[in-house]
This record gives C-alpha cells, structure tokens and sequence, in this order.
C-alpha cells in the first residue's frame, strides 16, 4: 500500500512505513494538530496533499516514546472507523 509497508486494523490503514518516514493516518480532524508536531509534514504521495495522512521524518520517532505516540495516534483513528 502506498509502495511501502503498512498496518491495517479491521481492514484500515493506521500506520506505515516508506522510504525512511512513517505515515500515519491521523484522520480530517486530528490533522491540523498532527502537522503541528516536530518533523510532521503533510502526506504528498499523489502529488497533492491527503488530508487525514501525515508523513513523519526519522528524527520526529526516534525514540520509543515517540514512536508509540505516532503509532497510538494510527491506532486510534483506523480503531474509530467501520470493519472493512
């Protein structure tokens, strides 16, 4: 998905991995907040922004604590949607 690895729950994309960066599917009302965090850009892959998706450059889930909250954030959205 997306030329990468990612993590499906209940058939939803909550997080993954390409080229060095995670993206995180965040969802419309968490994005704003998500792109405010350090090392957070907006998820171009179609050449045009996804709004509900963020990329998340290395330095931004360094460490073990970063990266659970990421992956919390993932969880939680793809968690909140309808089984596919």
């Amino acid at each position: 998905m997306f030329g990468g690895l990612a993590f499906l729950l209940g058939g939803n994309m909550s997080i993954g991995v390409m080229k060095g960066e995670l993206m995180v599917r965040v969802g419309p009302e968490a994005h704003e907040a998500a792109l405010g965090q350090p090392h957070a850009r907006k998820m171009d892959f179609t050449g045009r922004a996804m709004k509900g998706f963020v990329y998340v450059g290395l330095a931004g889930f360094e460490s073990d604590d970063d990266l659970r909250a990421w992956i919390e954030r993932g969880v939680a959205f793809a968690g909140s949607l309808p089984p596919k």
